[in-house]
């Protein structure tokens, strides 16, 4: 019997390829999460970006603890089962009025994982709606993976600007609106995208990607991924650390290291060495 999500929700997930809302944390909960973000913004000097957008668990102690709350990974679990590793976290912030978006595109097409049994955990820390850019998904497109081409556009929030080869009927995508601590479930092959923020607020999301520990990287040097429910039985990924205090010198430096090796997963082919602002 699933933990958290309906037998119905499960097999919606499975059909369609995503499912949502889900009510992970309260209001205060994620209001404080926003809060802890602008206050590190803050501190560095400028809103979070490039290579410190992803991963981010492993420098901030209050994100590391948000990867292993109790309601998320309830839900993973009725879908992936009970041995989860958090392979990877990455923000996607669209500032007030900004032309940043997000092209159709599917995770799975750079990611290296030998198995599409991935999943998405999309937290909402604002709002997310039309009017600021929510996502969009394309229901049953997670069936077959598709051609995709690289654009590096500089408005682009993904790594390599990369988008579905073929045209996308957007008629046929579904609105993902959010409120402030809802999460939304999306499968690594589903085929999603969102417009930019035309708002006057920033529209936060904070994305994490889970996997079975059955799971290998299939190309490139070998990676590291979090545990945070159950054992590992195959040791397909080095354990990362966990921080002991936010930016501490060797949480910094082990991110700096897992980060850059990610990269060279991400951006093979490319020329590329560091994560885009």
């Amino acid at each position: 019997m699933p933990k958290l999500l309906s037998e119905d929700a499960v097999a919606k997930y499975r059909r369609d390829g995503y499912y949502f809302p889900i009510d992970v944390l309260s209001a205060a909960e994620t209001r404080l999460l926003r809060d802890r973000l602008e206050e590190h913004e803050a501190r560095i000097g400028s809103p979070i970006q490039g290579d410190r957008r992803h991963k981010a668990h492993l420098y901030l102690t209050w994100l590391n603890d948000l990867i292993r709350h109790p309601r998320i990974l309830d839900a993973v679990e009725d879908v992936l089962g009970p041995d989860l590793l958090c392979w990877s976290t990455s923000f996607f912030i669209k500032e007030p009025a900004d032309r940043g978006f997000v092209s159709w595109h599917q995770d799975a097409t750079y990611w290296g994982l030998s198995t599409p049994d991935v999943m998405t955990v999309w937290v909402a820390f604002t709002p997310a709606n039309l009017l600021n850019g929510c996502m969009k998904f394309m229901p049953g497109s997670h069936r077959e993976q598709v051609e995709h081409r690289d654009t590096f556009d500089k408005d682009n929030l993904l790594s390599r600007g990369q988008e579905i080869a073929v045209k996308v009927d957007e008629a046929k995508g579904v609105a993902v609106p959010l409120e402030p601590g809802q999460a939304s479930l999306h499968h690594v092959l589903l085929a999603h995208g969102s417009a930019p923020n035309m708002s006057g607020d920033r529209r936060i999301g904070f994305a994490i990607r889970y996997i079975p520990t059955h799971v290998k990287q299939a190309v490139g040097a070998k990676d590291s991924a979090t545990l945070v429910r159950g054992r590992d039985l195959y040791n397909n990924f080095e354990p990362e650390p966990r921080p002991a205090a936010d930016c501490a010198p060797e949480a910094m430096a082990a991110h700096a290291a897992i980060v850059g090796r990610q990269v060279q997963i991400l951006y093979r082919g490319t020329g590329e060495a560091h994560f885009r602002p």
